[in-house]
């Protein structure tokens, strides 16, 4: 394990990450960190590390460890704040970042307050599937995610039906991001579940997947914005291409692990 390991404490929408930057530091067992530094109890306590590589076909790579060690294919929030310390520390407004689901462009919009969008993957709607007493819809956004409508989100018990349908592994052996929907007007209220984190302030890929969703079988227009835990954030979406996420970037601190 390193000795000491330079971090920058963000969040995303208040999906909360450590940075830690493998160019400078290089990490002997990126596992072991992230969940070490994951714990509230012994280290700064985050939903995921980020650790930021070299990369031989785009300008970073980024490899993120949820809390439990595994590892994500992609983060929605995560490669916002990204590409806010690509900014801040090296002047990269534009960067493309090499992930586990493809090359993903990332632009800062603003400054003050941050916003940042991030071109990711053209979501993959599959089949409504019954699950746990709801109808689900399989969205891939790069990685898995199952987007379940609701009339009501007060009536959701998410500790209980959040592992219960994640670990489900006659529908998802690897496991899924669930995510429970309401319709309020022309916005959506969410709550996630995610795969190796637990119940999150908020999931990036998992809001495209449910705006993909909102736009497909429930007639919204893009963009779509979505009230999640953590705050708000916004999709642009049109079938068939590419989505766009659009949200913040906050620093909490920097300091030393180890």
């Amino acid at each position: 394990m390193n000795a000491t390991v330079p971090f920058v404490k963000m969040n995303g929408t208040h999906n909360e990450f450590v940075v830690v930057d493998g160019r400078e530091t290089p990490v002997d067992d990126p596992v072991a960190l992230g969940v070490l530094m994951c714990d509230p109890k012994l280290g700064p306590g985050a939903d995921g590390m980020l650790l930021v590589l070299d990369s031989a076909s785009a300008d970073v790579r980024m490899r993120v460890i949820n809390a439990d060690g595994s590892e994500a294919e992609m983060c929605g929030n995560g490669i916002r704040c990204l590409a806010r310390y690509l900014d801040e520390h090296e002047g990269r407004a534009e960067a493309v970042v090499e992930t586990l689901s493809g090359p993903i462009a990332t632009r800062v919009l603003s400054r003050e307050p941050y916003t940042v969008s991030e071109v990711m993957a053209v979501p993959a709607i599959g089949a409504a599937i019954g699950i746990a007493g709801f109808t689900g819809v399989p969205v891939d956004v790069g990685n898995p995610h199952l987007v379940i409508f609701v009339d009501d989100l007060t009536k959701i018990d998410l500790h209980e039906l959040g592992p219960r349908i994640s670990g489900d592994s006659v529908h998802f052996p690897g496991g899924v991001n669930v995510h429970f929907v309401q319709i309020t007007g022309d916005r959506l209220r969410v709550l996630h579940w995610e795969r190796g984190a637990g119940a999150t302030a908020a999931c990036g890929t998992g809001a495209v997947a449910c705006a993909a969703v909102a736009i497909f079988a429930y007639h919204f227009t893009s963009p779509v914005t979505l009230d999640v835990p953590g705050g708000t954030l916004r999709v642009e979406w049109t079938p068939g291409e590419r989505a766009t996420l659009i949200g913040d970037a906050v620093v909490e601190f920097s300091s030393t692990f180890g």
